[in-house]
């Protein structure tokens, strides 16, 4: 072979290789935005970024922040490369809440991962109160300026068919206080994760506790759920207070951290930091007692606050982890965030010139006849 044909098959040799190594590859620096210092979002970004420096060298800044809206926007302005976020995707992506403000409105955001957050309603264990459906007319605690918490204690009355309406809602300044409540005789149930230190002092009062299940061969429960929060899934958790291996409990769970990153970020780039996730696992799995949840069979699949990005899907698709169940879901997520991206222009153009609580009546009325008409 002549020195030119060489030097033409080696430069052509390197072109073909070069996308799958730049796949492969991270920046040699990153900015990630999390949850405040002390979070468990905080903890866990810190690991993996701590991992990710020792495997690859990649030094990332993490910025932490107490708001949804500083949690956000360093990554729709381009400050920042992942956030470490949780139900605010979910906010960002229905422009609801802080995004429904003119100035925001459905963000087009993807997810590469997240692992799974058990989550659920509570009460004490001889309230008499074992399923959903016996909270009609009880005191079911919510917390002030927190639809985090609240939207998902609607959806888990939408799985019993009911709403606010059917029980008593009682309104709490703070979410440590909600979860206080029960053992307070201040609210009949309330809704949260299973191991804040709240629950565990009502397991160990005389009144004990008791877990709502959600079982997950109710397929017409989990729909109407869904319909509320299309991020939560049946979960059977065996961690938090009365609950064990021995002892599991059929609940929900949401992605907390949840890797979240622009929708425009190239799927190469979404591929390398999916990929180094998953191959720096053992050196954070033991960071915290939930870190194991990690790993990619459960952190690498819906539901999620927003679909999951192409890149991400094609390294899960590599690890046989992602399924057409999978890429159902995912479809349909996308053409939800879609249709709402869609249809805030609209609004807008509706709105102009009226105060913002008008417009504020005007995108939720665009926004549910948008999401009615996906449904049909």
């Amino acid at each position: 072979m002549s020195l030119a044909k060489f030097a033409l098959a080696t430069a052509t040799c390197l072109a073909l290789s070069a996308p799958t190594a730049f796949a492969q590859k991270l920046p040699d620096t990153m900015s990630w935005t999390a949850y405040d210092v002390g979070s468990a979002g905080y903890a866990e970004a810190s690991a993996i970024a701590d991992a990710f420096g020792k495997k690859f060298g990649t030094k990332v800044r993490i910025q932490p922040s107490g708001s949804a809206i500083g949690r956000l926007q360093p990554i729709l302005t381009k400050r920042a490369d992942v956030g470490f976020l949780a139900t605010e995707t979910f906010f960002a992506t229905e422009g609801i809440h802080d995004f429904s403000a003119r100035r925001w409105g459905p963000q087009n955001l993807r997810v590469l991962a997240g692992r799974p957050a058990s989550v659920g309603v509570f009460t004490a264990a001889d309230s008499g109160i074992k399923n959903i459906s016996d909270l009609k007319g009880k005191r079911l605690a919510l917390v002030a300026g927190n639809p985090s918490v609240n939207v998902k204690c609607e959806a888990f009355l939408a799985f019993a068919n009911m709403d606010l309406k059917d029980v008593a809602p009682t309104l709490f300044p703070t979410y440590s206080a909600a979860m206080s409540s029960v053992n307070k005789d201040e609210a009949d149930a309330s809704c949260t994760t299973t191991t804040p230190s709240q629950v565990y002092e009502l397991q160990a009062s005389p009144k004990g506790i008791h877990w709502i299940p959600l079982p997950a061969d109710d397929k017409e429960g989990w729909k109407r759920l869904s319909d509320i929060a299309p991020f939560l899934q049946p979960f059977n958790e065996t961690i938090g207070a009365g609950i064990s291996v021995e002892k599991p409990v059929a609940i929900a769970a949401y992605r907390y951290p949840m890797l979240v990153v622009r929708a425009d970020m190239t799927d190469d780039e979404a591929y390398a930091f999916t990929k180094a996730t998953d191959e720096t696992f053992d050196l954070y799995k033991d960071a915290t007692a939930v870190m194991g949840r990690w790993s990619m069979d459960m952190a690498g699949v819906p539901a999620a606050d927003a679909p999951f990005h192409a890149g991400a899907i094609r390294y899960l698709k590599e690890r046989g982890i992602w399924t057409d169940e999978h890429q159902a879901w995912n479809d349909k997520r996308t053409a939800r965030l879609n249709a709402l991206i869609a249809a805030w222009p609209k609004a807008v153009e509706e709105g102009k010139g009226k105060s913002d609580e008008e417009f504020a009546a005007i995108w939720e009325q665009s926004r549910k006849k948008t999401l009615s008409q996906l449904a049909q």
